[in-house]
């Protein structure tokens, strides 16, 4: 009988009482005669090369893989499908030297995290945080002091329109709000749909109303934003990051807000994971800060677990997998016969 086509799925994808942080239903992609699958033994921060050796896919939510991952002589490992649509713990260029497949599941995390960037332009624009704590203090003489901003004619801008900066436009088309965005990969041709025109970065910042950074981080865009974008932003605006920390002067993002520089901000991602309970940010009251979780919903978590199976799966029966990061490896590994 042929060898079963092993599946590890990384420990950190259960909760303390051991079951899945997804609906178990999604398992049942991996119910397949070709398929044997498992959740790795232990806790790896950073893949092992035992691991590598003992799987042909690994199903990986926050555990790096590294070029050490890849290097040992026993290596089987062909596919690595993560959990989310950042992969930016994953040494591509390491996989793609060593015939390794990596595949992301943005179907999962473009309507979830785009409801949550809505869902923070919402809270900052009627000043949810100090309305919240006026309430539970028994301050409501002090209401009128604290309107919100509207959001009819308002400039949304993002930083990026990909996957979920594209869908951010689509759910905030009802607000009645201009959309203008920074891409230098896309064209104004391809946006035009979405009502979105495309201008430089320091434009987005002198204009927008709500800035939302909807980018990958990358070499190109680490500390992509800083003290100069902060200052050519009005005191009126609000800025918003659920992508990832580093894309983001942190230093430069608390003095902007300390100094009333811009009106506030919506932080789901830190420089920092997780970032510590001294951090300056945490102690500011016009800032709005969630632990990294704020698109994780049961929505967004089925679905990113489907797709990660998916893949594994059409791996397993020599077909290409959708959404590979790094397609110059297709074609070039025995395993495929597409």
């Amino acid at each position: 009988m042929a060898e079963k086509f092993r599946v590890g799925i990384t420990r950190d994808n259960l909760k303390a009482d051991g079951k899945p942080i997804f609906d178990e239903s999604a398992l049942k992609v991996l119910d397949d005669p070709r398929i044997e699958w498992e959740f790795v033994a232990q806790s790896e921060p950073e893949i092992s090369a035992a691991s590598a050796a003992r799987y042909d896919a690994m199903a990986v939510m926050l555990g790096k893989v590294t070029r050490q991952t890849l290097s040992g002589p026993d290596r089987r490992l062909k596919l690595v499908s993560r959990f989310g649509v950042g992969y930016d713990t994953v040494d591509v260029p390491a996989c793609t030297d060593n015939g390794v497949l990596l595949c992301i599941a943005p179907d999962g995390v473009r309507r979830p995290i785009a409801t949550s960037v809505i869902t923070y332009v919402l809270m900052l624009a009627q000043r949810v945080m100090i309305k919240d704590r006026l309430t539970r203090e028994g301050r409501w003489h002090e209401r009128l002091n604290h309107f919100g901003t509207g959001l009819s004619g308002r400039v949304l801008g993002s930083i990026g329109v990909g996957n979920i900066g594209a869908e951010v436009f689509r759910l905030a088309a009802p607000f009645g709000m201009k959309h203008i965005a920074c891409d230098p990969y896309i064209t104004q041709e391809s946006v035009r749909p979405l009502g979105v025109t495309l201008v430089d970065m320091d434009t987005l910042f002198r204009e927008a109303d709500f800035i939302a950074v909807n980018c990958p981080l990358t070499a190109e865009t680490r500390k992509l934003v800083g003290a100069k974008q902060f200052a050519l932003m009005k005191p009126t605006a609000f800025f918003i990051n659920t992508a990832r920390g580093p894309i983001v002067d942190e230093k430069a993002l608390y003095e902007a807000l300390a100094s009333r520089r811009i009106a506030g901000a919506g932080i789901d991602v830190f420089e920092v994971e997780p970032t510590p309970v001294d951090n300056p940010l945490l102690k500011l009251d016009n800032i709005v800060v969630t632990p990294h979780h704020i698109g994780l919903t049961d929505e967004c978590i089925n679905t990113i677990a489907a797709s990660v199976f998916h893949a594994c799966r059409e791996l397993a029966h020599g077909r290409v997998p959708k959404n590979v990061v790094n397609q110059q490896v297709l074609g070039k590994v025995p395993y495929f016969h597409a």
